[in-house]
C-alpha cells in the first residue's frame, strides 16, 4: 500500500451574525492511496484524518466523511478513529474493464467550517483470473493440397487481467507439421496463428491433434487449454484470398441500424463451385459481436444490426472467413477492425456534494450554499462539461477542482426583498451538438416583489394556417417570476393595438392564467398575412411589477383558390373557345395557349395543364406546364372536322385545386401549311431573338412613313421586268392591258397600333387563291411566327423578300424551294 499526499495554499473567510454560520475554505489539496483489489471488508486503506491534518476530536465534530455519489459506496471513513476504509467488495475488472490505469475520484467533505477535498484510490490488479479461450475446442478443415507456409488464425484467449498478469504468449504442442507464430494487433493483444510447417498427407495421417496453451505474466503464472484438431482434407487447390489481410473501418456510435459497414471481397481462382465463395464470421467469434454485426454471405458485406455504445465498446476486432464450394472447402481469412467514433449521446449529470443552506440576509458576498459536481459519461470534448447559471443570479459558481464547484452569493441578499430562489444550473458538455441538463437548487431568503416576470424569450413566432377554427389555440407563452407567494403569481393580458385599424382585440384574446392565446375568427391569407401582438404577463405584488413579449403571428396559405383561366378570353368569361387550324399543319403545330392564374402562393400557385378528354387524344397535345396546345402529329385526312379538348388546368397545393377549360378546334381544308416557324430558330438562339424583335419595334416606326414608298418601288420594278417583254411599261394598272398577269396585285398591310403585332403582304385577285406573306408576333410568345402561304411564281416571292428586307434590316432571307427562312 502507498500513499501520496500533496498540499497547497488555502484561504477562508469568517462570518459572525449573532450566531456562529458556515463557511467554505477553498482548499486545493489532493491525497492518493494506493490498494489492491479484493481487499476484505473493513480494511484500512489509510488514516484519513492525519493526513488531512484533523484531530480525533474533529473527526466526530466535523462530520468528516465521504460524499455520496452514483453506485456503490465502495469507502466509508471510521468515526472513532478518522481511518478510510474499504466499504464493499472492491473488483477491479468490473470497475475499469480492461484498462491499464483504475482509480476511484472520493469527495471527503468536512464542515465548521465546509471543506471540500479531492481523494484518490488507485486499484491496483492482483492476478485473480486465468486466461480462457471462447471455446475448449478448435477444429480446423485443411486440404492436403495446402501450400507450406499457410497460416492459419487461432482465436485468442481472454484475461480479464491487465499489465503483467494479462495473456502473454501461447505455446503450442510439438508437431512435426505444424508451429506457432504471434501476431501483435492493435490494443497490445496478442494473436495465435497456426503455421503449416510442411505439406500434409492425408493417406498417412488424417488427423492431427494438437494443444494450444495461453500464459499469463502474474505471478503465479495461470494458463489456459485450447485442443486443436486439424482434419486433413483431399485437394481443391486454391482458397479464396482477400484483398487485405487486415481492413480498418470506422463507424459513429449513432449509426441506424442496417447502414453499410464495409464490403469484403475474397477472390478464388479456381473455376466452377470451387471458386465460388460464401463469407461468414470466424467460427470463435464472441456474441457480442454477433449481435451488433451480420455479414452477407454472397456479397461479404458486413451491416450494423445491433447498437453501438461508445461507452461500452470502442473498438471491434472480426475474423472474417472466405470458403469456396470445392471439396475440400478452401478457406481465407481477414481481419476487420471497426473503430467506434463517440458521438455526445450521454447529456451530462449534476449532483450535490452537500445539500444546501439556508442563507442568511446579511451573509457576505462568497458565501457557500452548496457544493455540486458533474460529471459525463462522454469522452474527450464530449465529457468535458461547464456548468451556468442563469444570467442576473445572485449567486455564482466557484470551481474547486476536477468538475466540483461550490455555489457562492455574488453579493449583499436582503431577506425583505427575497424569500427564496429556486436556482437552476445548467450543466453543458463540449460536444457537438453540445447537450446539456438542468438542475434547481432551493435557497430560503425572505422575499420582496422587486423582480418582474420573465418571458422565456421577448418575442415568438407563430405559423398559423389560414381558414381555420374561430377559438383555436394559436400559441401559449410563459414567464416565470422569481419572487415567492402572490409576488410569483402571474397573469397574461394582451396590451391594445392595431391590426389593419382594428383592434387586436378583435383578432385575439388570451386566457389570463396560463398565456395560451386563442383566435376569435378564420384568418384569409390573402388579405392578412402578418401582425403582431403585445402580452403582458403582470404578478400580484403590491406594486405590481410587468413585462412584455411580441409574439409574432404569420399566417401560413393554404391551397383554397382553383387556378383562374385568363387566356383564351372566352374561356376566361367561361364560355367556348374556338379555334382554326389547316388541315396541312404538322406535327408541332402551336395550335394555341392556355394560361391561368392561383391567387395561392408558393407550390400551391405552381400551375400545372394536361388534356383531360379529347375527340381524337393522338391528334393534340398540352405543354405541362406552359399550356401550349400543339398537334402531336400530322392532320390527316380522316381526322374529324371539328376536334374538342378538354384541358384540365391543376395547381401543386394539396388538397389539389382545378379549373378546366374546354377549346373547340376547326380544321379548315382552306387554311394551308405553313412553311416557314421562326420558332425553331428562336429556340437556338432565344438570346439574339429577344434582342432582333427589339430592334424590329424600334425600326417598325420608322418602317411605317416609308412603306408607301416601298410599295411603289416594287410596282415600278415589276412594271419595268414586264416592259423588256412587251416593250411597254405599266404606270398604273388600268395601263397595263398587256400585262401577262393583270390581275395581281401585291399588298402589304401592317398593323401599326403600338408595337408592331402583325405584317402581311397580299398578291392575287379576286378570282385567284390568295396568297399571303404574315409576320405575326403572338401574345402568347415573345417570338415571331413568319408565315408564307402558297406563292405562285418565284418572283413573288423575291418581291416579298424585298418588302421584308426594307422592313427588317438586320435579317437575312434565303430563298429556295419555295421555303423562306430567315437568319
Amino acid at each position: 500500500m502507498t500513499k501520496t499526499i500533496g498540499y497547497r495554499d488555502w484561504r477562508w473567510q469568517a462570518l459572525w451574525w449573532h450566531h456562529f454560520f458556515l463557511l467554505w475554505i477553498t482548499i486545493d489539496a489532493q491525497t492518493r492511496y494506493s490498494i489492491p483489489e479484493e481487499l476484505k471488508q473493513g480494511s484500512v486503506v489509510g488514516n484519513l484524518a492525519k493526513d488531512l491534518g484533523l484531530a480525533l476530536s474533529e473527526i466526530f465534530d466535523r462530520k468528516l466523511r465521504v460524499a455520496p455519489e452514483a453506485g456503490k459506496q465502495y469507502f466509508s471513513v471510521d468515526a472513532g478513529k478518522g481511518e478510510l476504509v474499504v466499504n464493499d467488495r472492491i473488483d477491479r475488472e468490473a470497475l475499469c474493464a480492461q484498462s491499464t490505469s483504475c482509480v476511484l475520484t472520493l469527495q471527503v467533505v468536512i464542515d465548521k467550517p465546509l471543506q471540500l477535498y479531492r481523494v484518490e484510490v488507485e486499484i491496483q490488479d492482483i492476478n485473480d483470473n486465468s486466461p480462457r479461450f471462447p471455446s475448449p475446442e478448435i477444429i480446423l478443415q485443411i486440404a492436403e493440397s495446402t501450400a507450406a507456409g499457410a497460416r492459419f488464425p487461432l482465436e485468442s484467449a481472454q484475461d480479464l487481467d491487465v499489465g503483467v498478469n494479462s495473456v502473454r504468449s501461447y505455446t503450442l504442442s510439438k508437431d512435426d507439421f505444424f508451429s506457432l507464430k504471434i501476431k501483435d494487433v492493435s490494443g497490445g493483444r496478442k494473436v495465435p496463428e497456426l503455421i503449416l510447417s510442411k505439406s500434409l498427407d492425408r493417406e498417412k495421417k488424417p488427423t492431427h491433434q494438437l494443444q494450444l496453451t495461453a500464459i499469463d505474466g502474474g505471478n503465479p503464472v495461470k494458463s489456459g487449454i485450447s485442443q486443436i484438431t486439424v482434419n486433413v482434407l483431399d485437394n481443391n487447390d486454391n482458397f479464396p484470398v482477400f484483398e487485405k489481410n487486415v481492413y480498418k473501418v470506422s463507424i459513429s456510435e449513432n449509426s441506424v441500424q442496417g447502414a453499410s459497414i464495409i464490403k469484403l471481397t475474397a477472390k478464388d481462382t479456381d473455376e466452377g463451385l470451387n471458386g465460388e465463395v460464401e463469407y461468414s464470421f470466424g467460427p470463435h467469434t464472441p456474441d457480442i459481436v454477433l449481435s451488433v454485426f451480420d455479414i452477407d454471405p454472397l456479397t461479404g458485406e458486413i451491416r450494423l444490426i445491433g447498437k453501438l455504445d461508445f461507452e461500452t465498446n470502442a473498438n471491434y476486432e472480426i475474423d472474417i472467413c472466405a470458403r469456396d464450394k470445392g471439396t475440400p472447402r478452401m478457406e481465407g481469412h481477414c481481419t476487420v477492425h471497426i473503430e467506434v467514433l463517440d458521438v455526445n449521446d450521454n447529456a451530462p449529470n449534476i449532483f450535490l456534494t452537500s445539500q444546501p443552506n439556508s442563507v442568511p440576509e446579511d451573509a457576505p458576498s462568497g458565501t457557500v450554499v452548496a457544493l455540486i459536481s458533474a460529471r459525463d459519461l462522454d469522452s474527450g470534448q464530449n465529457g468535458k462539461v461547464t456548468l451556468q447559471l442563469p444570467r442576473g443570479s445572485p449567486f455564482n459558481l466557484k470551481p474547486s477542482f476536477s468538475d466540483n464547484y461550490a455555489l457562492v452569493t455574488a453579493g449583499a441578499l436582503d431577506r425583505e426583498t427575497f424569500s427564496e430562489y429556486n436556482v437552476e444550473i445548467t450543466a453543458t458538455d463540449s460536444g457537438s451538438p453540445p447537450l446539456s441538463t438542468k438542475k434547481t437548487i432551493h435557497v430560503s431568503i425572505t422575499d420582496v416583489n422587486d423582480n418582474p416576470p420573465v418571458f422565456t424569450q421577448p418575442s415568438y413566432a407563430v405559423y398559423l394556417k389560414e381558414n381555420g377554427v374561430p377559438g383555436s389555440i394559436l400559441f401559449s407563452v410563459s414567464a416565470s417570476d422569481l419572487d415567492f407567494g402572490d409576488n410569483a403569481k402571474i397573469s397574461y393580458s394582451i396590451l391594445d393595438s392595431k391590426v389593419q385599424d382594428v383592434s387586436v382585440s378583435s383578432y385575439v384574446y388570451i386566457n389570463s392564467d396560463n398565456g395560451s392565446i386563442y383566435s376569435m375568427h378564420s384568418f384569409d391569407y390573402e388579405k392578412l398575412k402578418v401582425f403582431q401582438i403585445q402580452v403582458q404577463a403582470k404578478d400580484q405584488g403590491s406594486p405590481s411589477l410587468s413585462s412584455n413579449a411580441t409574439v409574432h403571428v404569420f399566417i401560413l396559405d393554404q391551397n383554397d383558390n382553383a387556378p383562374a383561366v385568363i387566356y383564351p378570353s372566352s374561356a376566361a368569361l367561361g364560355s367556348l373557345s374556338h379555334q382554326r387550324m389547316p388541315r396541312s399543319a404538322k406535327a408541332g403545330h402551336l395550335v394555341t395557349k392556355v394560361t391561368a392564374v392561383d391567387a395561392d402562393s408558393g407550390h400551391n400557385a405552381w400551375i400545372s395543364y394536361k388534356v383531360s378528354e379529347a375527340t381524337d387524344a393522338s391528334l393534340f397535345t398540352v405543354n405541362l406546364y406552359t399550356g401550349e396546345v400543339r398537334t402531336k402529329r400530322a392532320v390527316s385526312e380522316q381526322d374529324d372536322s371539328s376536334q374538342r379538348l378538354l384541358i384540365e388546368i391543376k395547381d401543386d397545393g394539396e388538397p389539389v385545386q382545378s379549373a378546366t377549360v374546354t377549346v373547340s378546334i376547326l380544321l379548315e381544308d382552306g387554311l394551308h401549311e405553313p412553311i416557314l416557324d421562326l420558332r425553331h430558330k428562336s429556340m437556338v438562339e432565344p438570346s439574339k431573338k429577344t434582342g432582333r424583335i427589339t430592334l424590329y419595334l424600334i425600326l417598325s416606326l420608322a418602317s411605317v412613313s416609308v412603306l408607301s414608298l416601298v410599295s411603289f418601288v416594287i410596282l415600278a420594278v415589276k412594271c419595268m421586268r414586264s416592259s423588256r417583254s412587251s416593250g411597254s411599261c405599266c404606270m398604273r394598272r388600268s395601263d397595263c392591258d398587256d400585262y401577262k398577269n393583270p390581275n395581281r396585285n401585291l399588298q402589304i398591310q401592317l398593323n401599326t397600333d403600338g408595337p408592331i403585332k402583325y405584317v402581311e403582304v397580299l398578291g392575287g385577285d379576286m378570282l385567284s387563291q390568295s396568297q399571303s406573306f404574315r409576320s405575326c408576333m403572338s401574345p402568347m410568345s415573345e417570338y415571331s411566327d413568319f408565315t408564307l402561304i402558297k406563292p405562285s411564281s418565284t418572283t413573288d416571292f423575291k418581291e416579298v423578300i424585298s418588302v421584308l428586307d426594307a422592313s427588317l434590316p438586320d435579317s437575312t432571307w434565303t430563298f429556295e424551294s419555295q421555303q423562306v427562312s430567315t437568319k
